[in-house]
């Protein structure tokens, strides 16, 4: 998306590549016990079958640190370390060879715990994420946070910038989160203005559910609509499915990146079947195609046919029967919701496949 903010410099974290003219790429957390290697990479699975093309897990200990390199081997995506206190497994995350290391400005401080870390990433030119978080703010800059918490954040960003660029690195990363959306906002845009280095765009603690979403949306979506963003995670305390959900969506609503896209209509009286629930079911199918189809599930014939025809694939009710559209004409009839379940599910395969063989010819004739 067009902006009027400095274009961003390039860094590459592994095979992902942030900044510039790059895809805003989503990235995720995992829940896990990092030590656990098996729970761990299960939710890796399944963050990379919904689409998440960072994934980040914690290391808070030596056990976690020594599981790195398990985890990392059998991982589709780029792994990035997450750091806190202790200084020591920062360096065994980098002897792990992971892709990219978090930091906090805010428990590691000063120069002398940083420079080991900082020269072993420039050795290994492994980049660095400045992770400034309103929540573990430095003690000296907590004065000047209750006064301005904007400056305060952007202030520890640079801060940190300076001690790393002095010490060799340069490829960083940096996020400015908080859970209040305005400050959040706002430090961006100051530190947009003030530097050119990749944003990590996040909203920290954002909450539960459709809160978190809502939260993240609305801050999120204001400074993308901007251009900013390089990288984005949507917080939420809830699956961690659901947060590469979320990303997607704010991304392909506003047109920065394409998805598969699912309508449902919001139901009332009128509905013939449990649209809630169906759009339910199948939004997991969704989550699996590589092809940016639109789909809509729509519960009778008051917008039913005009949406159902728009879309790539549409499934609507009506007298008690059910019609199934594929680009805009009817492919198949069921006489109950099963049975129109899978053939809804048919005609999205047929529908991925057409769009992804329309896609390779148009590269081979290009």
């Amino acid at each position: 998306m067009p902006s009027a903010y400095p274009q961003r410099r390039e860094v590459a974290v592994g095979s992902v590549v942030l900044g510039a003219d790059n895809p805003v790429a989503i990235q995720s957390m995992t829940t896990t016990d990092t030590s656990d290697v098996e729970a761990t990479l299960a939710e890796i699975r399944l963050l990379e079958e919904a689409g998440c093309e960072l994934i980040r897990v914690s290391v808070p200990d030596e056990k976690s640190a020594h599981a790195l390199p398990a985890i990392k081997k059998q991982m589709r995506v780029p792994l990035i370390a997450d750091i806190h206190f202790q200084p020591k497994l920062a360096l065994a995350a980098i002897a792990a060879g992971v892709d990219k290391v978090r930091l906090n400005p805010g428990n590691i401080v000063t120069r002398d715990r940083l420079e080991p870390v900082a020269r072993e990433l420039a050795k290994h030119k492994m980049p660095v994420r400045i992770g400034v978080n309103a929540g573990s703010i430095a003690a000296d800059l907590k004065p000047l946070y209750r006064d301005d918490p904007v400056a305060a954040i952007v202030k520890s960003a640079h801060r940190y910038i300076e001690m790393l660029e002095s010490l060799g690195v340069h490829q960083i990363v940096v996020a400015l989160k908080s859970s209040d959306v305005p400050v959040t906002v706002e430090a961006y845009r100051k530190f947009a203005w003030e530097s050119d280095y990749p944003l990590h765009m996040g909203i920290t603690e954002a909450g539960p559910g459709i809160i978190g979403a809502s939260r993240s949306a609305a801050g999120l979506g204001l400074l993308l609509a901007e251009g900013l963003g390089d990288t984005l995670r949507v917080s939420l305390a809830s699956g961690v499915e659901d947060e590469v959900v979320v990303a997607k969506e704010i991304l392909s609503s506003l047109g920065i990146r394409e998805f598969p896209r699912l309508i449902a209509c919001p139901t009332c009286a009128r509905q013939e079947f449990d649209v809630i629930a169906t759009a339910g079911r199948l939004q997991r199918t969704l989550l699996s195609l590589k092809v940016p189809l639109t789909v809509a599930i729509m519960g009778c014939v008051v917008n039913g046919p005009g949406e159902a025809a728009e879309a790539d694939v549409g499934l609507i009710a009506s007298g008690g029967s059910f019609t199934i559209y594929r680009d805009g004409a009817i492919a198949q009839r069921a006489n109950s919701l099963a049975e129109a379940e899978a053939a809804f599910r048919r005609q999205i395969a047929l529908a991925a496949e057409a769009y992804a063989n329309k896609s390779k010819m148009a590269v081979r004739d290009g």
